[in-house]
């Protein structure tokens, strides 16, 4: 029998103004807070952003710190950080980023150690394993954020960890895959009549016609060249067949656009921009086009970490046709391995897009890759590192004693 406890827990990031949907920070600390824990979060996001709001709503204290990546500037933040853990005494740091690693790393030794607390650290993708990375190894337990990511670390290790001087650390990895509110993207979601009239305004090309969904920018890594592919094999079979890029037309002199710039050329040449459509990247309505879409297509040419698009697309029920590799290979080897590619080839890939298009498969309603697992998987990782309190035997006459179980 064991003796609840109250647990604080500190979240470190780099910053909360992109990729919540992958961190998850919210979710954890709303969960957390619903269980009657402390919660806390350093972050950079100023404190009228909407995800602040949503924390300091929960009564999650908040603090801002700048620490951007790859950023040695981020380290004058040390002293802020040994105050802050000195002030509010947590028992679990969660650090979700490399630069805050390093900052914690160095707070940390300018306390006392039997004043530190665990150290949780999350990798959200396939980091390389060298000088930069080592700080999240100084953590007690390591979560990966995929199957695909905790067999990368794995690996790497087997190969890295005596150049790296972490064989002796006594880390745990545990795998727990990202996941989404099915709430928020309730299966066999429909548009609303006003939605889908607003979407036929302003793009009346799409009206009447099979949407191909690609839900990620124009670049070298994200696989646009097959939308080429399947447009130009496909048209003649389905002449209302169009795909929807989330990307902006115009570009914005980054360094995706030398690609940008050969796709617009390459479809332009073939006669096929007319059948192209881009809404914007990260659309605030991305439900919606993912629900909408025939097919949601997940054809990056490197590896995806997490996979997140997909992932909801599958818990909307709506068909996700990607390459057997990363987290794409992960999430549809469980939810939907209909639309697994294990080819990589524009014969396999089209073939595969015309099944779908020709018998309208969808996927099952699934209770993988959800939200409240991983939160609870979570939680379960940070009370594994509290110290206990058991009851046990002490004598033959049943007198009971309380017992502390560190986890040093």
């Amino acid at each position: 029998m064991t003796t609840p406890r109250t647990m604080k827990v500190l979240h470190l990031s780099s910053s909360l103004k992109h990729d919540e949907s992958e961190r998850g920070i919210y979710a954890i600390t709303h969960a957390l807070m619903r269980a009657g824990h402390e919660s806390i979060v350093i972050g950079a996001a100023d404190e009228d952003s909407e995800l602040v709001t949503r924390l300091l709503r929960d009564d999650t204290l908040y603090y801002r710190l700048s620490m951007p990546k790859k950023s040695w500037w981020a380290l004058r933040n040390v002293f802020k950080l040994r105050n802050l853990i000195q002030e509010h005494r947590p028992d679990i740091v969660h650090v979700h980023s490399r630069t805050p690693a390093w900052v914690l790393h160095w707070a940390l030794r300018l306390i006392p150690k039997d004043e530190h607390p665990k150290v949780v650290a999350t990798m959200y993708g396939f980091y390389p394993l060298n000088s930069y990375s080592r700080a999240l190894f100084y953590a007690d337990v390591i979560i990966t954020a995929s199957i695909s990511i905790d067999k990368y670390l794995k690996d790497k290790l087997e190969h890295k960890q005596d150049e790296l001087d972490i064989a002796k650390l006594p880390f745990d990895i545990v795998c727990i895959k990202r996941g989404v509110d099915v709430r928020t993207f309730p299966y066999r979601h429909n548009s609303s009549v006003y939605w889908l009239h607003s979407v036929f305004a302003e793009y009346p090309e799409l009206e009447h016609k099979k949407w191909l969904f690609f839900p990620t920018p124009i670049g070298t890594e994200y696989g646009q060249e097959w939308l080429v592919d399947i447009l130009g094999n496909l048209q003649d079979k389905f002449p209302d067949i169009h795909a929807i890029i989330a990307e902006d037309l115009e570009t914005n002199h980054t360094d995706q656009d030398v690609a940008h710039e050969e796709f617009i050329q390459r479809i332009h040449a073939l006669g096929l921009d007319s059948r192209v459509t881009f809404i914007g990247r990260r659309p605030p309505d991305m439900k919606e086009w993912l629900s909408s879409a025939n097919i949601v297509l997940a054809l990056a040419n490197r590896p995806e970490s997490i996979g997140m698009t997909a992932q909801q697309a599958i818990h909307l029920g709506t068909p996700v046709i990607g390459w057997a590799k990363g987290a794409f290979a992960d999430i549809l080897a469980t939810t939907y391995p209909q639309g697994l590619v294990k080819e990589e080839t524009a014969i396999a890939l089209c073939k595969a897009v015309k099944s779908h298009l020709q018998n309208r498969l969808r996927p099952a309603m699934t209770h993988e890759y959800t939200i409240e697992q991983m939160t609870a998987e979570t939680l379960s990782v940070y009370q594994s590192l509290m110290p206990a309190c058991q009851l046990v035997e002490k004598d033959r006459h049943d007198n009971l004693v309380c017992v502390r179980i560190d986890d040093e």
